[in-house]
């Protein structure tokens, strides 16, 4: 028997049950979860808030750090440590909120050697998909010798940890947020100006004076359509996020008199091999970047709970569970 955070029609919806092991999937590989993360589409999951689940009952979280104990598959052995990311895991397949669970080998990554479990799932989601944010960036070829770069939504998962490698690149960072009151933990994550959300929410104009090198933007909607129009020549966009809706008034005037790209940024379907050179570059980055973000470890029966909270907006930083507590 295991343990796993249940999610049924009746109410309380989200419950700690018992599984036994004829419950859970019936896939090739068994991983026993050290440590997942909370979030913010596993929260709206747990409280109903929003139609990430559609069919109950059913154990969300969409990432989860832990080691094989089971497999049927000639690419993992038992004591395997493995991360899981993405593929629709924890909102159409069982997630990680569990001490165990059943997934597909094509599903899992080895964990870098240097990257522990708790380091894993506080970077979680967000930080892989800032990671794919800034390679795409690079890859495009954009340096800090070019200029400026800005980061929507900085306060956020992967805004924050988008603050930060940019930073760490040695890029200068401006931060957008919506929350004034936050201004000197974006400077000590890296952030050189903090700016308000508010600042680009207006329609402007298709063409605007030109700020910006780079971009990673979380927002979607009109904050992305300013961004674009206030980008140098040749500058690069990576999109994320539609936080600010997933429409895009703009033109095509960034596009074709500034040479700016717009790169789509999505990591919940990349391949194997790209995920495993994220993970190791994550596992690279320098110990004190942990220091900077905010940890919670919750045990199964504190999920509820700090989910409601974080919806409400009462949750400052990364909440992890340790499924043993």
């Amino acid at each position: 028997m295991s343990r796993a955070l249940m999610l049924h029609e009746e109410t309380p919806r989200a419950r700690v049950v018992d599984l036994s092991d004829d419950q859970l999937p019936d896939l090739p590989v068994t991983v026993a979860i050290e440590r997942s993360g909370l979030n913010y589409k596993d929260a709206l999951a747990i409280t109903g808030r929003g139609k990430i689940v559609r069919e109950l009952p059913f154990v969300p979280g969409i990432d989860f750090a832990g080691r094989v104990e089971a497999s049927d598959s000639p690419d993992y052995q038992p004591g395997d440590e493995v991360l899981l990311t993405g593929w629709g895991v924890g909102e159409r397949h069982w997630g990680g909120l569990a001490e165990r669970m059943r997934v597909k080998p094509e599903w899992l990554v080895k964990r870098p050697a240097n990257l522990s479990a708790e380091q894993a799932m506080a970077f979680g989601t967000a930080g892989l998909t800032a990671m794919l944010c800034v390679m795409r960036l690079e890859e495009a070829g954009l340096t800090p010798e070019q200029g400026p770069v800005i980061v929507t939504g900085a306060t956020g998962g992967v805004g924050s940890w988008a603050v930060q490698m940019l930073a760490g690149q040695g890029f200068e960072v401006h931060a957008v947020s919506g929350k004034a009151e936050q201004r000197d933990w974006l400077e000590s994550l890296g952030a050189s100006e903090v700016h308000l959300r508010s600042d680009f929410e207006d329609k402007g104009r298709p063409l605007e004076k030109s700020r910006w090198a780079g971009a990673v933007d979380t927002a979607g909607g009109q904050v992305l359509a300013n961004l674009l129009a206030q980008m140098n020549y040749d500058g690069k966009v990576a999109a994320v996020g539609l936080a600010a809706g997933a429409d895009l008034p703009t033109s095509v005037m960034p596009f074709i008199l500034r040479g700016v790209s717009l790169l789509g940024v999505d990591s919940v379907m990349i391949n194997a091999e790209r995920r495993q050179k994220v993970w190791q570059r994550l596992a690279d980055l320098p110990d004190e970047m942990h220091t900077q973000m905010q940890l919670e470890t919750v045990g199964l029966e504190g999920l509820a709970e700090r989910a409601e909270a974080m919806i409400d907006g009462r949750v400052s930083g990364r909440v992890l569970l340790d499924p043993t507590r």
